[in-house]
């Protein structure tokens, strides 16, 4: 496991489209994953401890910014093929695990992984109605400690900012993470 951090937020940068399978084979676009007040974009995967340690949080959190109208979604970008708990069928039983309120798409050429600038799992993207980034930085400082549970709602409460006026906090601290595993 590569420790990665993610960069500092390039505020105002669009979200780049994409168009991905979910885990029904459904395809969906930044359009239909977008809400009225902004999206947040999550790459996540399934076997890495720092989002092993945030999943609970992370529904929790997703729940309520899709009731504040910011569209949620995440997608896996790994190496399916030598890290197979990645795997389709693993990211099925993962949702359903924990119920994900949000859609978990597969980025099977890593494209929009690259498009984005992802650099870890998770990575966390939030834009405003505009389509315009807002947030780069981490869900709160549990790290890797799942029992964390009494941290500051960071990704949270920038979310609903962006989602209220339209804009990130101007301070934010970085995502930490597990390295994507980009194929060979």
């Amino acid at each position: 496991m590569a420790l990665k951090s993610t960069p500092i937020c390039n505020f105002g940068e669009k979200a780049h489209d994409f168009s991905l399978k979910d885990l029904h084979g459904k395809w969906l676009n930044l359009d239909q994953c977008r809400g009225p007040h902004g999206l947040l974009v999550m790459f996540i995967s399934n076997h890495c401890p720092y989002v092993q340690a945030i999943r609970k949080k992370l529904v929790r959190d997703t729940a309520e910014l899709i009731e504040a109208g910011i569209g949620c979604v995440a997608i896996m970008p790994n190496d399916q093929l030598n890290y197979p708990d990645d795997s389709v069928a693993n990211m099925k039983r993962v949702a359903e695990q924990f119920a994900f309120p949000f859609p978990y798409l597969v980025d099977d050429t890593q494209q929009v992984a690259r498009e984005y600038g992802a650099v870890c799992t998770p990575d966390f993207f939030g834009y405003n109605a505009n389509l315009e980034l807002q947030y780069r930085g981490r869900l709160d400082a549990s790290g890797a400690k799942p029992d964390a549970d009494d941290q500051p709602r960071e990704l949270f409460e920038a979310m609903k900012l962006v989602a209220d006026t339209g804009h990130g906090p101007r301070e934010q601290i970085a995502s930490i993470g597990c390295s994507i595993k980009w194929k060979h």
